[in-house]
């Protein structure tokens, strides 16, 4: 399983275009071949921050949502939006406690 960490930080007077664009699209995300885990989370303190964390069987899988057509219109909403560059990790789950 890769974990797929996205830091991204908008206008604030872009965000609720954001997040309205989130919206209609996360169930497509979510259920793109290979991911099995979506969230959003917004920053305590700095409410233009937000953090998409996904997870997918494989990196194929990642990589082939970057390469799809449904990426591609998410992101050519989502980048006007920015007013820092976005950061990504992808990083493997070492230990997880409940």
């Amino acid at each position: 399983m890769l974990i797929r960490i996205v830091k991204m930080s908008f206008d604030p007077s872009k965000i609720q275009e954001f997040l309205a664009n989130f919206e209609t699209k996360k169930e497509a995300i979510r259920h793109f071949e290979g991911c099995k885990h979506l969230e959003l989370y917004r920053d305590k303190h700095d409410t233009n921050v937000f953090f998409t964390y996904s997870y997918w069987e494989e990196e194929a899988d990642l990589e082939r949502y970057r390469h799809s057509e449904l990426f591609k219109g998410v992101w050519a909403r989502t980048k006007p939006l920015f007013n820092a560059r976005p950061e990504a990790w992808s990083v493997d789950r070492l230990e997880m406690l409940d």
